[in-house]
């Protein structure tokens, strides 16, 4: 018999080649099947709920997985200890046999952190984009409420990208002031905050590199409808990964806590 588990984890993305195992690359993925075959005695294969890039980092990852007995309560202490610095592990429960972190997923928040700084802070650094340029910030806010609702996202999808839709809900997206990792006193950080039902390869890093070339005068501000319209391919900026974090996965309980109705287009495999 197998127990279905269910693991929330963070992590520092900086020194991973991503969160999908990789051969001869470090990533999360391939270190937390590591340190839980370890634990078990025999091979482990983790789903996630999605898959971050080189150098994205997550507050709140989740995966499944099958495990061969009953959940000890200190397996979550165990793996975290075997994980550390960068990986830790926040949360781990048994489930219902049909979860998967991927498949059951509802809803995700992602954040993309910017420093309006001209210089750069090194402790600021790791978590955030520089740019040192004007900007007009008041202009990138007006433009979000044209992000938000259901879409066909296809002119904001990287080349790789395998889902059989390119459609997705945004319920919000804003941009407010302060970092979300990082310094506690870091000056000129802002940050875009999304949340919807999906979101599509490098999407976010790529709304987030929009807006900032609208924002500092380099493409026009019809630049994001006509993306919208296009169909794809994205002939825009992408933002680098660093600024990028995987917020939160959200499933039925806690759509149901939030009061958030389930979206008309789920992502599909």
């Amino acid at each position: 018999m197998t127990y279905t588990l269910k693991g929330t984890v963070r992590y520092l993305g900086t020194h991973f080649a991503g969160w999908q195992a990789q051969n001869d690359q470090r990533t999360v993925q391939g270190e937390i099947e590591a340190a839980m075959s370890r634990i078990a005695a025999q091979p482990i294969r983790i789903q996630g709920a999605g898959r971050t890039d080189a150098g994205v980092h997550a507050l709140g990852q989740v995966f499944s997985c099958e495990w061969p007995r009953p959940i000890p309560p200190t397996l979550r202490h165990a793996l975290s200890r075997i994980l550390e610095p960068e990986i830790q592990i926040t949360g781990m429960e048994q489930v219902a046999p049909d979860f998967n972190a991927r498949f059951s997923a509802r809803a995700k928040r992602y954040c993309y952190t910017f420093d309006f700084s001209r210089e750069m802070d090194p402790f600021s650094a790791p978590y955030s984009w520089l740019v040192p340029y004007a900007m007009d910030r008041d202009l990138m806010a007006s433009l979000l409420p044209q992000l938000e609702g259901t879409h066909d996202f296809a002119g904001f999808q990287s080349t790789g990208c395998q889902m059989k839709t390119t459609v997705r809900t945004i319920y919000s997206v804003s941009l407010k002031r302060g970092g979300v990792v990082g310094p506690y006193d870091g000056k000129n950080l802002w940050h875009l905050e999304f949340f919807g039902n999906g979101f599509l390869y490098k999407m976010v890093r790529n709304l987030a590199g929009t807006l900032v070339e609208i924002g500092r005068g380099r493409f026009n501000p019809e630049f994001i409808a006509e993306a919208l319209a296009s169909g794809g391919p994205f002939l825009g900026h992408c933002a680098p990964p660093q600024g990028l974090v995987m917020k939160e996965v959200l499933y039925d309980e806690d759509c149901a806590a939030q009061g958030i109705k389930k979206g008309r287009h789920r992502p599909k495999p």
